[in-house]
């Protein structure tokens, strides 16, 4: 890392939002991915649709998509977006006890959509834990990272 500076900061060390006028407008992805970890019972209740509350996964889902779209009122510094396109996606793992979420995140822009994938995996977590909260207070969220990011200049990024 070395060489590098963070964007967020002025030369006096004062937040300040990154000037992104003088770019280049390019196709931008980025995807994210998160889980959320419950007890047997829970994971057998929401894939099964036995909430009270309703299908955990779809309220999910639209509450991550919503997510996305309000990253920039909810990061400070995060510039608003005209995102393309907005996708949030789960996989159950019995194994594990745990929901797999991944969000993807599309757009035509100056910067780059990781903070809206990112926002979107955890909201969409947090929605799951709201929809069972009654019948599992001890869910985790846990292992939410950036998992690709593609576009702009500073190219392809893919986690290991």
């Amino acid at each position: 890392m070395t060489g590098k500076k963070l964007t967020h900061l002025d030369a006096k060390g004062r937040a300040s939002m990154v000037d992104v006028s003088a770019k280049k407008v390019t196709a931008r992805t980025a995807t994210a991915r998160g889980r959320i970890v419950m007890e047997p019972e829970t994971l057998a209740l929401i894939t099964g649709g036995g909430l009270a509350k309703g299908n955990a996964l779809e309220v999910a889902r639209l509450a991550g998509i919503m997510a996305a779209k309000k990253t920039s009122d909810l990061i400070p510094l995060c510039h608003p977006l005209a995102i393309s396109k907005v996708s949030v996606d789960f996989k159950p793992d019995a194994k594990k006890n745990c929901i797999e979420v991944e969000a993807t995140v599309k757009l035509s822009g100056q910067t780059g959509v990781e903070m809206e994938a990112l926002t979107a995996v955890s909201v969409a977590c947090l929605t799951i834990y709201d929809m069972a909260k009654a019948v599992d207070r001890s869910m985790q969220i846990d292992n939410i990272r950036l998992t690709h990011k593609a576009g702009g200049k500073s190219g392809t990024y893919k986690a290991k």
